[in-house]
């Protein structure tokens, strides 16, 4: 009777992990959406609610980790139960750092004020951020409904999103030696596309997560990563 308590007690504190998971995952790619909407619409109000959502984030993430940890003393889980709690542990942690990265385009948008945009370039960051938040919804049912093929085709994806941001980037320097009047507008630009990068990133990280969950190793291959071109280095190419 006892197991089957400490059974049902686990199950409890693992939905309740799930569950945050889920929420900080809502809120993280309404904060992908309202950022890139916001820089291209150039909505200073809806930069700074990108900007405060932040704490919300962090305040989950923070939940998750204390949560999981209690969850590790209490109940002692091994195997496949073990890797539940790390796994949500991990997730939680990238899920932070993308509402970071979307609070970095946030911040940016009020410094673009009254710049020359092009739309062009514009849409391309709107198109690269519209695939990494299709990446990660996916990824985040893929670890709610424990799919390991799901998972898998958003880490075979990453490499797409790299090769967008390198295309971007020869762009954004094309602008930049036409006309010195472009270099403050694409100089932004530049570090908005590469916080999308760093999104599809964690996406991808978390697809690893998904992996080790449910398979109990990492993933054997060497991840799919595109030429993630520096600045100067693309101004070589």
């Amino acid at each position: 009777m006892s197991n089957e308590h400490t059974s049902k007690a686990f199950d409890t504190d693992l939905q309740d992990l799930t569950s945050k998971v889920s929420e900080m995952g809502g809120l993280a790619e309404r904060v992908i959406a309202d950022a890139i909407q916001a820089l291209t619409r150039r909505d200073a109000d809806l930069a700074k609610r990108v900007v405060q959502t932040d704490p919300a984030i962090d305040a989950l993430q923070q939940d998750i980790e204390e949560k999981a940890i209690l969850t590790i003393a209490r109940r002692q889980p091994m195997a496949v139960d073990l890797r539940e709690i790390v796994a949500a542990l991990r997730v939680s942690n990238d899920l932070e750092r993308i509402g970071d990265l979307a609070k970095n385009i946030g911040k940016r948008v009020s410094a673009l004020e009254g710049d020359f945009y092009p739309n062009k370039l514009l849409r391309g960051v709107e198109h690269m951020a519209s695939l990494v938040l299709g990446q990660l919804k996916q990824v985040l049912d893929a670890y709610a409904g424990r799919d390991l093929d799901s998972a898998l085709a958003v880490w075979k994806g990453d490499e797409e999103i790299d090769a967008m941001c390198t295309s971007l980037f020869r762009e954004l320097l094309t602008y930049m030696m036409e006309d010195p009047r472009n270099i403050t507008f694409c100089i932004h630009l530049m570090f908005c596309a590469k916080n999308i990068e760093r999104m599809g990133d964690h996406a991808t990280n978390i697809a690893e997560t998904v992996h080790y969950m449910i398979e109990g190793r990492p993933i054997a291959d060497q991840r799919p990563k595109g030429d993630t071109t520096a600045f100067a280095k693309a101004a070589m190419t």
